[in-house]
């Protein structure tokens, strides 16, 4: 009886689950009559389904479709490549080397960005971007030389850094993305145009991976067997070599995890895109937001344009699944 109660409560939210998929497919099929004149759920029963919207698509009646979806393919492929590659190092470094960061020269750091920045950009009429750029430069090889020197107070650990990475994520997105809006209109000022290119999504979008990179990579380099890689350094074998020939290749299935989620936050992402891009780098989110005419909205084409966006999520959701089940990526994500 509980087992039956059980089933009937799993299929009841299968169906809750499945049916915007269900309704949005089918309305991607109905001539605009079946759309305005009331609800329709049943092709063949309620409604003639009919190709004229996946036509009107293709052949470009509303616009430019399928730029903003290869936009969004090579940016997405771009932006996960480059931060898997830096993650993933960032994590193996977490595992396997011990960090002792002193608090004091994170505060001596802060002192000499923000003081520095302030300084010349008032004392010395820097162009905000000009200033920056001269405080970072200064500031953090003071900060590592300060580090290793026997200074009071506390000092961070490998979790310590590895919060600090984690908690990038735990900013309301706005605030990164409009601090990132007016650094990119400070360079364009500058001649180093960032707003509305591939370099400036493909850099803002990574910064916003990295921390989930890290955080599972380096749950996945924690499960790996640490003699494998002590061997090799008996043999005098480099680090860096270790990492690239050794760690990686067995770290295949939860590089391929990793990376079918970063792919996923950076297809779906919806406020970067709308802060930084205009008309040329336009991705498919804000496509779908600007869905309408002056007919109002079309839902059968903006239905469309939905699975069009659905469908490489929904593959890449299966290929997922079937890693883990076949237990492939057991450590990769907690």
């Amino acid at each position: 009886m509980i087992r039956t109660v059980i089933l009937g409560l799993c299929l009841v939210w299968f169906i809750f689950t499945v049916f915007p998929l269900y309704w949005t497919l089918i309305t991607s099929f109905k001539p605009p009559q079946a759309v305005s004149g009331g609800a329709t759920y049943l092709p063949w029963v309620d409604f003639t389904p009919t190709l004229k919207a996946y036509i009107d698509t293709a052949t470009g009646v509303r616009g430019n479709f399928f730029q903003p979806v290869l936009h969004s393919a090579i940016i997405s492929i771009s932006a996960t490549i480059v931060s898997v590659l830096f993650g993933s190092m960032a994590a193996y470094a977490l595992v396997r080397f011990t960090f002792r960061v002193r608090l004091l020269s994170g505060i001596i750091f802060a002192v000499i960005a923000i003081g520095g920045f302030v300084w010349l950009t008032e004392g010395f009429d820097f162009s905000p971007s000009a200033a920056l750029g001269a405080v970072f430069v200064i500031a953090v090889p003071v900060a590592v030389l300060v580090n290793r020197l026997p200074l009071p107070g506390p000092t961070l650990g490998n979790e310590d850094v590895l919060f600090w990475f984690v908690s990038q994520r735990m900013f309301p997105p706005i605030v990164a993305a409009f601090a990132l809006f007016l650094f990119y209109s400070e360079l364009g000022q500058e001649g180093f145009k960032t707003l509305d290119t591939y370099h400036g999504m493909v850099l803002a979008y990574t910064s916003f991976s990295l921390p989930i990179v890290i955080w599972l990579m380096r749950d996945f380099f924690q499960s790996l067997p640490l003699e494998i890689e002590e061997a090799a350094l008996v043999d005098d074998v480099p680090r860096l070599r270790i990492f690239f020939e050794i760690v990686l290749p067995m770290s295949r299935a939860g590089l391929i995890a990793v990376s079918i989620i970063t792919v996923g936050f950076v297809w779906n992402e919806f406020l970067f895109a709308l802060l930084l891009t205009t008309s040329d780098w336009q991705t498919l989110p804000i496509m779908l937001a600007g869905q309408n005419s002056v007919r109002g909205d079309e839902w059968w084409a903006v239905a469309v344009a939905a699975m069009v966006a659905l469908v490489p999520m929904i593959v890449l959701a299966g290929l997922l699944a079937r890693l883990m089940r076949s237990g492939l990526v057991i450590g990769a994500i907690k």
